[in-house]
Parts: C-alpha cells; structure tokens; sequence
C-alpha cells in the first residue's frame, strides 16, 4: 500500500512539474501574426521583424515580400522595425477572385498599417509596388506615412500615353499580357536576363531564387494586376505628396528607364534622386551595400 501511494505520489508530482515547466516557459516570439486578414476569408502575409522606426516595403510584379530579404536582415538589426506586405494574389497571400487593382491594393494596406498601429513610417516600393504606394499616399493622404521611398518605380505611368512618350508601347504591354495567359513560365524566366544591368551581376542562384518567388504568384492575378498597372496613370497625383520621397533608380533600368525617376523628382515635391550607376532593375540586389545604406540614411 504505501508502495502504490509513493508512486501515485511521484506520478502527480512529475505531472505537476511538467505542466508548470509548459506554463511558465517564456514565449520565444514576439507575439506578431504572420498573416492579417484584410477582408472576410482574404489575409495578406506580412514579414514582421526587428524594433524601432517602421519601415514598410510592398514588392513589385510578380514578386512578394520575400524579394527583400537582404534588406529584412540589414535593417532589424540597425534598430528598425521592417515590416513586408504580400499583396494579395502573390507569394504567401490568399489569392482570392476577384479585382487586383491599384485601390485594393492601397484599401489592403492600409487595413495592415490598421490593425499593426503603424505611425509615422517610411513606405517604400518596388517596381509596381512603387505605382502601388503612390497611390496610397495620394488616396489616404499619407495615412500612417511620414516618407516615401520609390525603388525603381513603375511609375508615373507604366504606358506610353499623351504627353508620356517614354512608357511602353501599347503593342508591347499587350504582348507582355498575352504572355501572362499563354507562356507564364518563359515569360518569368526570361525576365531574370533583362533585371540587372549586365550578365552576371547577381548569382544565377539569386536569378533561380526570383524566378521561383515570381512563379509563387496567382497567375490570375500576374495578369490582372499588369493589366490594372497598364491603365494606371499618376501624373496628376505627384503634387499630392507631401512627404519627404527618395527615389531609387538603377541607371541602367531596361525594365523601368531611369528617365522615368528624372519625371519623378521634377513632378514631386520634396524629392531627392539617388542614382545607382551600377544597376538595372535589381538595384536591390546589384548594389545592396548601397541601397541598405541610403535607405537606413533616409529613414533616419
């Protein structure tokens, strides 16, 4: 009998022991949700990293929050807090039906710097993310936005239109696509060749790493979304802003020509150019040093 009860006794303790140890082990995140819905059964993924100033970063097309890996890992740890936005369709977001244009994806944003508390950040963007946050500034009037960075920026206008004539041909936009519909996959590992300025300026790993990240994307959405970008025009939006803009613009961009950033910077108030002599479309990548750099220097 007083066998039977030291074992029960030893039991109940070891249970005990184990239950506290569980209870009273101190979280090891910090408690940020990896994804935040935006709307009923549509949430966004959302990399959350590091303390401080707020920096936001929207990708470009077809890409996703992932694109910015080398800048989640320089800038949480110069005492930001560095926050990436899937946008719906693309990477690790919910890829609904339904619009993928310029005002859901601000609406999705600013639900996202809602629901996080974000004040006073620098929101910057990517290629067609770059059209995506002017767009918001201009539509929310900042909200949540104390500076604006624009790293090769789709932008003012993607099109060739009236009074724009260094935008891409009509012909070509529709071929670019048509593409989308009928060749995705050639289309996206054709696209690694004409990012960097020349051959070799990033890894043929890194060219595979982005091909792989751009074939993550809702092919519904890869179309839908150049085709919003198509008829997108920001021209009459530039003298909105108000903040303080870098514009970040490989010299040698033969997906978004660098006369696009001098249009840019005359047409927005407030605006500085920051050139990257050495880079095409991947400024991000082809001189990292420097892009992590000018951007810590801005935010600061």
């Amino acid at each position: 009998m007083k066998n039977s009860a030291l074992v029960f006794v030893m039991l109940v303790s070891l249970f005990a022991n184990t239950l506290m140890g569980q209870t009273q082990r101190t979280a090891a995140s910090a408690g940020r949700a990896e994804y935040i819905e935006v709307e009923k059964g549509v949430k966004l993924h959302v990399t959350d990293l590091g303390e401080g100033k707020p920096i936001v970063l929207i990708h470009g097309w077809p890409l996703s929050d992932e694109m910015y890996e080398y800048q989640y890992q320089y800038l949480s740890r110069k005492g930001f807090r560095v926050i990436g936005i899937t946008l719906r369709g693309f990477g690790k977001s919910d890829k609904p039906y339904g619009r993928y244009d310029f005002d859901v994806f601000s609406d999705d944003i600013k639900v996202v710097l809602d629901k996080l508390n974000i004040e006073n950040a620098v929101l910057g963007g990517f290629s067609m993310g770059g059209a995506v946050v002017i767009h918001y500034v201009t539509k929310y009037n900042s909200a949540h936005v104390g500076k604006l960075a624009l790293f090769g920026a789709a932008a003012p206008s993607w099109s060739q239109r009236e009074g724009f004539p260094n935008g891409v041909p009509a012909d070509v936009a529709e071929g670019l696509i048509k593409a989308t519909m009928t060749n995705r996959q050639d289309l996206i590992a054709s696209l690694g060749t004409g990012f960097q300025a020349k051959e070799g300026n990033i890894s043929k790993n890194m060219e595979r790493w982005l091909e792989r990240i751009n074939l993550d994307a809702s092919p519904y959405a890869t179309t839908e979304s150049i085709k919003a970008l198509k008829n997108l025009d920001l021209r009459s939006q530039l003298s909105k802003i108000k903040t303080p803009v870098a514009i970040f613009h490989g010299v040698q961009d033969k997906s978004c020509p660098f006369v696009w950033a001098e249009d840019l910077q005359k047409d927005i108030k407030n605006a500085t150019l920051i050139r990257f002599e050495n880079s095409g479309h991947a400024l991000f990548l082809e001189e990292m040093e420097k892009f992590n750099t000018e951007l810590e220097k801005f935010a600061k």
